[in-house]
């Protein structure tokens, strides 16, 4: 007959460690009130019995379940993968772990529907990455916990992290102006992006300020396939000698279709991306870009969200964090060739 296994139990660890259940329970609680030499010899007897304190108990008696719910809406956007790695890496650190949700549409009653289901697995807070029905003035989310937003939050409601987009794209658009180009053509990223709308709002007024011609702007979907198409259009006006894209990946599809049109990136045309992606330095030629320290958004982000924790209460849109990007040059830019 096959003996059922038990897991150990707290009174099985305070055997092991001459203590009482009591002081386990303050050591698995995180207790100031415990010697250290009592708590290093209650952690081995843990480590020795393979213990678990029961998360659900624990939150009973601490108010946390050291647990940090996480919605973003586009998993898959380099970005955001960037920011949910350094999210989990942070969270870990501090001693948390993170419950990912991705909702199937940026509704309201989407958006609701993930933070029922996050408070209802028991999370201390939620960070929300880029969601773009943070644009609606009438959303009202659910309270209870503190909330802080990656990259989304227009109106600032909420405590925030973002990256300085308009910053960014200023950047770039004046490198290309200062290469001489008379005018920046702009392939932006889809419409409803609160990250695109921001940098082709940059891209306007920073050739408005030098006076300089503002062609249409053109819009992709963040794929290299609709940057090739763009760069199709593009090819064939011999008056485009300079581009700015808003992210890497649609920078590629358009260098394609120009060299495929017989137009050289950057003899002919000069291109500058938007991400930094591992890959851009790779491209041929080598991609000009801005980089994004996703990274130091997703830190942000939890630090943001331990301080509510830490401090007990939830305050509301005042507390805001920029990063502020950098531009890479490489060889993808130049001066426009002479007529």
């Amino acid at each position: 007959m096959t003996e059922t296994y038990k897991p150990p139990s707290q009174a099985d660890v305070a055997a092991l460690a001459g203590v009482s259940s009591q002081t386990v329970s303050r050591v698995a609680n995180d207790r100031s009130n415990v010697d250290e030499e009592t708590r290093q010899r209650v952690l081995s007897a843990m480590q020795v019995l393979g213990y678990r304190p029961n998360s659900a108990a624990r939150a009973l008696v601490t108010g946390q379940f050291h647990m940090i719910g996480v919605i973003s809406f586009s998993l898959s956007a380099h970005g955001n993968s960037r920011t949910l790695q350094a999210i989990s890496e942070a969270a870990q650190t501090a001693g948390y772990s993170v419950n990912l949700v991705g909702p199937e549409s940026q509704t309201g009653g989407a958006m609701r529907k993930a933070f029922s289901k996050l408070t209802g697995q028991g999370v201390d807070g939620i960070i929300m990455i880029e969601a773009q029905i943070l644009d609606h003035p009438d959303l009202r989310l659910p309270t209870g916990v503190p909330v802080v937003v990656a990259d989304g939050d227009p109106d600032q409601r909420h405590p925030s992290v973002d990256n300085n987009q308009a910053a960014g794209a200023e950047e770039a658009t004046a490198h290309l102006l200062g290469l001489g180009h008379r005018t920046v053509w702009h392939l932006a990223g889809p419409q409803d992006s609160y990250s695109a709308r921001r940098r082709a709002a940059a891209w306007f007024s920073t050739l408005k300020r030098a006076g300089a011609p503002v062609p249409a702007v053109l819009y992709g979907d963040w794929s290299a396939d609709s940057g090739y198409l763009v760069g199709r259009r593009l090819a064939e006006d011999k008056d485009v000698t300079a581009v700015f894209v808003a992210n890497d990946n649609m920078a590629l599809g358009l260098i394609k279709a120009l060299r495929e049109a017989g137009r050289e990136v950057p003899r002919d045309v000069s291109v500058i991306g938007y991400d930094d992606t591992p890959e851009s330095g790779f491209f041929h030629p080598p991609l000009t870009t801005v980089h994004q320290d996703f990274e130091q958004v997703g830190r942000l982000c939890v630090s943001l969200l331990l301080d509510q924790l830490a401090q007990g209460h939830r305050p509301g849109g005042e507390v805001h964090s920029m990063v502020t990007p950098q531009l890479v040059v490489r060889e993808s830019t130049a001066p426009p060739p002479a007529r």
